[in-house]
């Protein structure tokens, strides 16, 4: 054998041991297995790009780096086992792995990039070590056969859309250490009926949970720490089984639409709300009292806060009072 190895007709491929370097193997649709020998230490950016029919791969130990988009593509690839010196997963390395059903991610990885898993729609589950601290954007997206996930404590940063879509999605619990819900995180996990929220979550962005129709209720827990807490544009919006929700005294901001469509019936508005977007109870049908602990409607409020649902139903707005 060379010491770099050329194939674009070739069904298997078994590099001997002492082969440091392959060739770029994407787009080789005849791929559909290869076995690595211990010399290799590293898979490059896009090596096994769009090798649709690429089955089985064995990868040694001896690979300690595995580069952007590797495996992006390989639509029939069904398992994987990743070498444990690894310490991510880089951006896109699994993306559009329709067909990976399980893979065990290695107890040095400190983080999972971007579109890492994106479209894995065969994914049922998938540990994550407590060595990861971070969750890319897309990271998961499209896992649309994720049941469940556990995060652990040691993540603090997940990233946009890292869950959007993950359809069959019911549970999950966002650890201590995270600070922010980002734009869409959960959009479109419609079976998602239970999350905790940690009271060191102080932004809940855009989209973050819209189209969570299972999602029944949610409680932000105070904080001893964080003085002030966001809740974005449409963040909750088409959460329809949603009927209660509480909302901390740290909460200084609701966003436009936030709560359009859910199925609130019931919401006592802090005092610390300083600032609220327009239309926030559009269309809530089952929504009968507001109780806002404000004595009258603080000036950084929209004009038209509640004006849609005014239209729709006898509403009782209650100010300067808590709702007990």
């Amino acid at each position: 054998w060379p010491t770099k190895i050329w194939a674009d007709a070739l069904k298997s491929v078994f590099p001997e041991t002492g082969v440091k370097t392959l060739a770029a193997f994407d787009i080789n649709e005849n791929l559909e297995s290869i076995v690595l020998g211990k010399g290799i230490t590293s898979i490059v950016s896009n090596q096994f790009n769009g090798c649709k029919n690429l089955i089985k791969i064995e990868i040694p130990e001896s690979v300690t780096f595995i580069d952007s988009g590797a495996f992006s593509g390989c639509s029939s690839l069904t398992s994987i086992n990743l070498p444990s010196r690894i310490t991510s997963i880089k951006d896109s390395t699994f993306s559009g792995c329709t067909s990976l059903g399980s893979i065990e991610i290695p107890t040095n990885v400190t983080s999972i990039g971007n579109y890492a898993f994106q479209g894995c729609s065969a994914l049922t589950s998938i540990p994550i070590p407590n060595s990861v601290a971070s969750i890319g954007w897309d990271a998961f997206n499209g896992c649309s056969s994720l049941t469940s996930i556990t995060i652990p404590a040691s993540v603090t940063s997940i990233g946009i859309s890292a869950f959007m879509g993950c359809s069959a999605l019911t549970e999950i619990e966002i650890p201590t250490g995270v600070k922010s819900i980002e734009l869409s995180t959960f959009d479109g996990c419609k079976n998602l009926a239970t999350i905790n929220i940690p009271a060191s979550v102080t932004s809940i962005g855009n989209y973050a949970f819209y189209g969570c129709l299972k999602l029944s209720s949610i409680e932000l827990p105070e904080s001893e720490t964080s003085t002030s807490t966001s809740i974005g544009d449409y963040a909750f919006w088409d959460c329809s089984s949603l009927t209660s929700i509480e909302l901390p005294k740290r909460v200084t901001s609701i966003g436009n639409r936030a709560f359009d469509s859910t199925g609130l019936k019931s919401i006592t508005i802090p005092k610390s709300v300083t600032s609220m977007g327009e239309y926030v109870f559009n269309d809530c049908r089952a929504l009968k009292s507001i109780y806002c602990e404000a004595e009258f409607k603080p000036g950084g409020w929209d004009t038209n806060w509640s004006e849609d649902i005014n239209k729709l139903i006898d509403l009782n707005i209650k100010w300067g009072s808590t709702g007990e």
